[in-house]
């Protein structure tokens, strides 16, 4: 069954996984996924802890690059190992079973979950813009002491109506995917080119471009922590203010999940890598331009529930800008939770091919899907949705993500001495400063986090760490044909 994407080593499965994606279907999961709604929200925060316009755009500017830069090099991991899986494959074959459990343990508890609970939460917030009924205020029980909104229940319905919706098969999801994201794309750019041209106004850009860079760091409520930011306290603010772009950038690797399924993924997973974070990056620094160019930074930092999209489009459409963006929003966060959901589900299949999960996740459904790994991951990621705020998991994901990019970029230097000869079909770019630079920024970022945002990067290292007993315990208890070391 050579057709068949399972991991090396493991048994095969009665059922194949179907090669239904081709590069316009990749490029669009990739584009999909990283676009929800933290381009129109997150600036925001970025401008309150940098607290300059020139800063603000720098921030983006710099994410893009690290963002293309790790698309770059995932490139030749995809192209060497293109298995259902991803960086749980990468993982395991440059370090050990553990190292790869660690990743794909946190990824299910955080970071993919914790993704998918995020932006549909998002996605309910704005769709109170247009049914008030469904707000976060509107409390309709309380379950031991816990208050359940009816935005929370919104996010729980759009995260299982859209499990439902790939648990019919890939080519369902694709076209889901393709639609919503093509939209997105469509709205995102006409909404760029009317900020750069008609939004753009006189006041803004002066006061804007006449304290540039000139940076300051203050809260939410207006109390300054920074008052002049110089010197490494620049580096600090933008390491700390880059929480917020990176949630905004991640989830470009999901493709690599459902390599499986992507037809000649040797080379159409690397290419879609590229295309996508490439136009994504572009995207985000130029809204970013046109954000500076249509309000004065201080609308920006103190947008209303940092709705800096709402804020810039009513300059532009007037009254209707918080209906347009909320349309907008929806529809950005409804493709990138089918995103999410599509690709992870993958991870949790591989790992249970390698007895390293629970077994009936490492079967396909009879659409050729992983149904039981797309239930399980459903199911979580609603139970997600009724605790924390959006920011509590975005800082959460980003610290775990980082460790892992960083263990991963890493993993070519290590399995270009361990398999000098197997196939590259696509080689680093820039191969050994690019990469090698990658991780130095990532850890850089990481521990930036951990020192001015501990209350959660913390608790993020913590629930990595806590998977060490959990996969020993696991490996002590799953049958030994079932748990393959490799």
């Amino acid at each position: 069954m050579k057709d068949q994407a399972v991991n090396p080593g493991t048994v095969g499965d009665v059922r194949k996984f179907k090669r239904d994606l081709n590069l316009f279907d990749s490029s669009m999961i990739v584009i999909g996924s990283m676009i929800g709604s933290g381009i129109f929200i997150v600036s925001a925060d970025i401008a309150r802890t940098v607290g300059s316009p020139g800063l603000l755009v720098l921030v983006w500017l710099i994410t893009g690059l690290v963002t293309i830069i790790g698309a770059l090099s995932y490139g030749e991991l995809a192209g060497m190992m293109p298995h259902a899986g991803g960086m749980y494959v990468y993982l395991r074959e440059a370090y050990s079973p553990l190292i790869a459990f660690l990743f794909g343990w946190t990824l299910f508890l955080v970071i993919q979950t914790g993704t998918v609970a995020a932006v549909a939460v998002a996605f309910s917030k704005f769709t109170g813009v247009l049914l008030p009924w469904v707000g976060e205020k509107n409390i309709l029980l309380t379950v031991f002491g816990l208050k359940i909104s009816a935005a929370q229940l919104l996010a729980i319905v759009v995260v299982a109506f859209l499990t439902y919706v790939n648990l019919r098969g890939v080519h369902t999801g694709k076209l889901v995917q393709n639609f919503f994201t093509v939209t997105k794309i469509g709205i995102l750019v006409g909404l760029i080119l009317l900020g750069l041209t008609i939004g753009a106004n006189a006041p803004a850009i002066k006061a804007n471009f006449a304290n540039l860079w000139k940076g300051s760091w203050v809260q939410a409520d207006g109390t300054v922590l920074f008052g002049s930011l110089s010197g490494l306290m620049v580096l600090a603010a933008i390491g700390a203010a880059m929480v917020g772009s990176l949630f905004s950038s991640d989830a470009w690797y999901d493709i690599t999940y459902a390599a499986g399924e992507v037809i000649n993924p040797k080379k159409t997973i690397p290419l879609s890598l590229l295309i996508g974070t490439g136009l994504v990056s572009l995207f985000y620094c130029l809204a970013n331009v046109a954000y500076i160019l249509i309000l004065p930074l201080r609308s920006i930092q103190f947008a209303s529930s940092d709705r800096v999209g709402t804020a810039a489009a009513s300059v532009i459409f007037g009254g209707p800008a918080e209906v347009i963006m909320a349309v907008l929003i929806m529809i950005s966060t409804f493709g990138c939770i089918n995103g999410l959901i599509l690709a992870g589900a993958r991870v949790y299949y591989a790992m249970a091919r390698d007895g390293l999960f629970f077994k009936k996740v490492g079967g396909l459904n009879k659409k050729s899907v992983p149904g039981v790994a797309l239930i399980i991951q459903g199911v979580w990621a609603s139970l997600l949705c009724l605790s924390g705020t959006y920011s509590n998991l975005l800082d959460y994901v980003i610290f775990a993500v980082l460790i892992f990019f960083s263990l991963t970029v890493t993993g070519i230097f290590i399995l270009r001495k361990k398999k000098p000869q197997a196939e590259r079909p696509y080689k680093a770019f820039g191969y050994p400063v690019i990469p090698a630079l990658y991780v130095i920024i990532c850890i850089a970022i990481a521990v930036d986090l951990l020192l001015f945002k501990p209350g959660y990067t913390w608790p993020g290292l913590v629930i990595v760490l806590l998977g060490i007993p959990v996969f020993f315990l696991w490996r002590a208890f799953a049958k030994p044909s079932a748990f393959q070391d490799q």
